[in-house]
């Protein structure tokens, strides 16, 4: 975000008890798959309990990971979410949270730096057709090889590497 945009309000989604989401911003019904689209976007929203006002929103985003998990995206290694798993009733699950979001902020920077520099770097090449498409199936497949990265791989696929 440059420094002339100003960031958007999260939109409220509120959560009915018939698990129904309803998006206060489109006065539309959405799902699932609507709030992960938001998220890819990069529009933010809170997800409200319409009826008490708790904020659902840390349920309703691992719910849309365990929607992806089951249609075959899978990202988290089965050691890894074994870990964490275990550190929900250690003392340092805090540390560990802290740890998590640093490490995503940092690895979402630079994966945006990459694709910067790539981007910048085919400005100046003349227009050839079969090389573009080339490039554009090489950076896809970085991209996809960068989704995969899992940067606890040393901790937590060490069996794996067995």
């Amino acid at each position: 975000m440059s420094k002339t945009e100003t960031k958007q309000e999260p939109v409220v989604i509120k959560k009915y008890a018939n698990r129904r989401l309803y998006d206060t911003e489109t006065s539309a019904y959405i799902t699932l798959e609507d709030l992960c689209d938001r998220v890819k976007s990069g529009r933010d929203f809170i997800v409200l309990d319409a009826k008490t006002g708790q904020d659902l929103t840390r349920q309703v985003l691992t719910q849309i990971i365990f929607e992806q998990e089951i249609k075959g995206s899978q990202i988290l290694p089965t050691d890894f979410l074994r870990s964490v798993i275990r550190f929900y009733d250690n003392e340092m699950h805090e540390v560990l949270q802290h740890y998590l979001n640093a490490s995503m902020t940092t690895f979402t920077a630079n994966q945006e730096r990459v694709q910067s520099a790539v981007g910048k770097a085919m400005e100046g090449l003349p227009s050839l057709t079969p090389l573009e498409e080339l490039t554009r199936q090489n950076v896809a497949l970085f991209e996809k090889a960068m989704q995969m990265f899992n940067p606890f791989g040393k901790i937590f696929n060490a069996k794996e590497e067995k």
